[in-house]
């Protein structure tokens, strides 16, 4: 006969883990779904009989930050991200849809005056909403395009505008400390992908 039962969950670590929080920190985690609770397996301990029960439920992440700044800094992350992403989904969107286009073209010059059109096209709709981006928006913004699109935006601009142009603007980024040939690392920026995932902007 078993002499206890005992239920072993990481819901009481993650309770404790909580209590021990800074007001300087912050919890992210996917909400656990009480009804979604898996047994994985049952152990039971051959000297005392005890019973284990290992349960399965969803990934918690908890994010500490040692300092103010960089709490600060992450929740600027968080307004940066939500207010840049859907540039970026749209400029993905509209590269698919241009080089869907492009296919259709057989003469060069038919292509180069749609590339044309549909460049001043996206200029005259988004340029003044995008001058009003900050610095760190728009070096956000040069990651998440490379995050949508599978390109960078340098390659974007070499591959529809020409070398003359992007070395144009490649020069006009580095003005302000960007670089058009920033990539999107999901390893090094997590905090973006766990922002992301977090506020379902997918």
């Amino acid at each position: 006969m078993m002499k206890n039962v005992k239920i072993l969950s990481g819901l009481l670590m993650l309770s404790a883990f909580a209590s021990a929080q800074t007001k300087d920190s912050v919890i992210m985690r996917k909400p656990v779904n009480l009804d979604s609770i898996n047994v994985v397996r049952m152990v039971i301990d051959t000297i005392t009989h005890d019973t284990f029960f290992v349960y399965e439920y969803d990934e918690v992440a908890i994010m500490d930050f040692e300092t103010k700044e960089q709490r600060e800094a992450y929740l600027k992350l968080v307004y940066n991200t939500r207010k840049v992403l859907p540039y970026a989904k749209l400029a993905a969107f509209r590269l698919q849809l241009m080089e869907d286009n492009l296919q259709l073209l057989t003469e060069e010059k038919a292509r180069e005056k749609y590339i044309k059109e549909t460049d001043k096209a996206i200029k005259d709709e988004f340029m003044e909403t995008m001058k009003g981006f900050s610095r760190s928006q728009g070096l956000l913004l040069i990651k998440l395009i490379h995050r949508e699109c599978g390109k960078t935006t340098y390659e974007i601009l070499k591959g529809y505008r020409g070398s003359a142009e992007t070395f144009y603007w490649s020069m006009f980024a580095k003005l302000y400390n960007a670089d058009l040939k920033t990539e999107y690392d999901p390893i090094l920026d997590y905090q973006i992908e766990m922002i992301i995932e977090k506020y379902k902007l997918e």
